[in-house]
């Protein structure tokens, strides 16, 4: 059994090097088992490139069929594919323990549209001073923006102590 080819895609003309090939012509059609120079001559008369598809086949599969126009066709699919992607980022939204009613509007505005995006929400809740001593408003404050935001986004990371800061995670339902 020969090798899968060592390079990346697939071996042309001279590079397949195998005694016998089954070949599909430039129309699609299987026509058989023959010996690669035989394939060769077949695709130099019509002016195209013999491509190998299935190297692991016994025999290895070839086609005829145009090389530029094959590397430009998987070119335009990857490119394809890359623009379909959505890379989910991570918004860090910064809240206080003593937030006031309209700043909390505001940010969870802000967080809504980062889940509609589909991005995920850091909530970071920073302590300053004596305000450590009162810990559980900063709880208070993390529920109720979890309770807000419920319909909308699942809790990725529950919330938890990091150093003076409380950080909470959402993500998209």
């Amino acid at each position: 059994m020969q090798a899968a080819p060592t390079r990346d895609g697939p071996r042309v003309n001279e590079e397949i090097r195998v005694p016998q090939v089954r070949l599909i012509d430039d129309q699609g059609e299987m026509i058989g088992i023959m010996s690669t120079r035989d394939a060769m001559m077949r695709a130099f008369s019509v002016g195209l490139d013999l491509l190998e598809i299935s190297p692991n086949a016994e025999p290895p599969v070839v086609k005829i069929l145009d090389y530029g126009k094959f590397k430009y066709e998987q070119q335009k699919k990857k490119n394809e594919a890359r623009k379909k992607q959505k890379v989910i980022e991570i918004k860090e939204v910064k809240v206080r323990p003593n937030i006031d009613e309209n700043d909390y509007q505001v940010k969870m505005r802000a967080m809504k549209t980062f889940i509609d995006e589909g991005d995920k929400v850091k909530v970071t809740l920073r302590f300053r001073g004596r305000e450590m001593a009162h810990q559980d408003l900063g709880v208070k404050v993390l529920e109720r923006i979890r309770g807000d935001m419920d319909e909308l986004a699942k809790v990725e990371q529950m919330p938890r102590l990091e150093n003076r800061q409380m950080v909470m995670v959402l993500s998209p339902r």
